[in-house]
């Protein structure tokens, strides 16, 4: 079947038609005629379906390859209509259609960018592509290319963390107020008797230092502080302690938006420094930390080549991996999980 190129995409006669109604290739224009993605022409060119006048595989694709992302995306189109999905351009770069459905009869159930390993990825523009794909009722996948052109496949999730069922916040009234003394930024509790080191341990506060002291972390004396269950020594109010803590480490206040945000669920996050992230969370006691979770603000960037580090650590030790988007006192908790199609 004979098609012409027009710079841009590829028009093929009404007979051509067959491939949309059956596999969901193109669009149909009204005088009949099948308009193609080049993407879309250069695979039905690859299975001897389509011939394109003056062009062959070899002289479309280098035609096109010097478009940023072409050769990935082409990459990526194969791969998915290889697995048997039916696979159309889309408001990101694609959109992917469930097995057995396309355009016209089903809708599709994945919205998906292309990516290189080396691209720097934009957290706000990964965050507002995951709400617009969560608006649309539809799920939001990266496909990242490496230089060798072997794909990864990510699910992007935006997580809302609840609280967990019958879980009320403790009130400073209903507790007693623990004395702690100041140590650097840390601070700790000495035993006095009561069994308080224990009860704080119980509640995943501090680590020991001895038999009788437990330190606690800066985040923690903070929340303490905040919470009206901690007095410290030199006397000091939860605004100061934090001005304190800030001048010792610059992302203390985006670790406390996401630290307050799990205590106020009832959660019990951990620094996750051995996992190169800011905090393990655990949301039963007794039981593994679930997650690792990154702080940053909504507007960072970082390479693909870290998220795929952290992603791929978070797995091996069978956590999720979070990262927390941060704009002001708001915090949003996208999660990228591997995953195949």
């Amino acid at each position: 079947m004979k098609a012409q190129f027009d710079g841009t995409q590829v028009l093929a006669p009404p007979e051509a038609k067959v491939f949309y109604e059956q596999n969901g290739y193109g669009r149909v224009e009204k005088t009949g005629n099948l308009r193609l993605a080049v993407v879309e022409a250069l695979y039905l060119i690859a299975r001897g379906k389509i011939q394109i006048d003056g062009w062959s595989f070899d002289s479309l694709l280098a035609e096109n390859a010097a478009s940023p992302g072409f050769l990935r995306r082409f990459i990526v189109y194969r791969d998915i209509r290889e697995r048997g999905f039916v696979i159309t351009t889309g408001p990101q770069d694609f959109r992917i259609f469930p097995r057995g459905q396309r355009p016209g009869h089903g809708q599709s159930r994945y919205l998906l960018r292309v990516l290189s390993e080396r691209d720097i990825v934009d957290l706000s523009v990964i965050l507002r592509e995951a709400q617009t794909a969560a608006n649309m009722r539809k799920q939001f996948l990266l496909a990242v290319v490496d230089d060798e052109h072997e794909l990864t496949y990510y699910e992007i999730r935006i997580i809302h963390p609840a609280a967990k069922e019958g879980f009320v916040l403790p009130t400073s009234e209903s507790l007693p107020k623990i004395p702690a003394i100041l140590a650097g930024t840390p601070a700790y509790v000495a035993e006095d008797g009561t069994g308080i080191t224990e009860t704080l341990k119980s509640s995943w506060y501090g680590t020991m230092l001895d038999a009788n002291r437990l330190f606690l972390a800066p985040v923690e004396v903070c929340w303490l502080l905040e919470s009206g269950r901690l007095s410290l020594t030199p006397e000091m109010t939860a605004e100061e302690y934090e001005d304190l803590a800030a001048a010792y480490d610059p992302e203390f206040a985006d670790k406390m938006i996401v630290y307050r945000y799990f205590r106020g669920i009832g959660w019990s996050p951990r620094t996750g420094y051995k996992y190169g992230h800011h905090f393990r969370v655990y949301t039963e006691e007794g039981k593994h930390s679930e997650m690792l979770v990154h702080a940053c603000a909504n507007d960072l960037s970082m390479p693909m080549s870290v998220i795929s580090r952290s992603v791929r650590l978070a797995h091996s030790v069978k956590k999720k991996m979070l990262f927390a988007c941060m704009e002001k006192a708001t915090v949003t908790f996208i999660e990228f999980a591997r995953m195949k199609l």
